[in-house]
């Protein structure tokens, strides 16, 4: 796969480009940014709300599979649009390991994509899309899942990863 060093508008990002960098809070109040991260794998997936039956079962089973990411060290980034306290209690309530970024005013979400037109009992509305970025530790996505269901999300992103790891650099990258 060639790497595209040049960056694209935001939304219309393609396995191969740079992920655009981002700074957020965590649950616990602490600041990251993706390039805090460089030299680790990175799961980066978008969600709606704290608390919903999707999103608890999508972060069950990102918890769930947490070891076998940092066993490929890799690690794991929740963004929704929910405050910080929310996630907190999120966290909290579901035993999450991994970090929840409050994204409020929706600028991660916007700069990955990742908002769109939602529909819910027959009103449209914009919100958060269910996505999910796998981006290598050099900060290049390598894997986009643009409509992700939640029963079995994860293993699905961990056996790419795996395969991705697996595979040997193709030399232009």
């Amino acid at each position: 796969m060639r790497k595209r060093e040049k960056e694209s508008a935001p939304g219309t990002w393609q396995e191969g480009d740079r992920a655009p960098d981002f700074e957020g809070v965590c649950h616990d109040g602490r600041v990251i940014r993706l390039c805090d991260f460089r030299g680790q794998w990175v799961v980066l997936y978008f969600y709606p709300r704290d608390h919903t039956p999707g999103c608890t079962l999508e972060a069950c089973s990102f918890r769930d599979t947490y070891d076998a990411f940092t066993a490929h060290n890799t690690t794991v980034v929740g963004v929704s649009s929910d405050s910080t306290s929310s996630h907190a209690r999120f966290v909290e309530k579901l035993r999450l390991p991994f970090y929840l970024v409050s994204d409020p005013k929706g600028n991660i979400v916007r700069a990955y994509g990742a908002l769109g037109t939602k529909r819910f009992m027959g009103r449209l509305f914009q919100g958060t899309r269910r996505m999910t970025f796998l981006i290598d530790p050099d900060g290049y996505i390598r894997r986009i899942w643009h409509k992700v269901r939640p029963l079995g999300h994860a293993q699905e992103v961990l056996a790419e990863l795996s395969a991705l790891q697996q595979q040997k650099p193709h030399p232009d990258t």
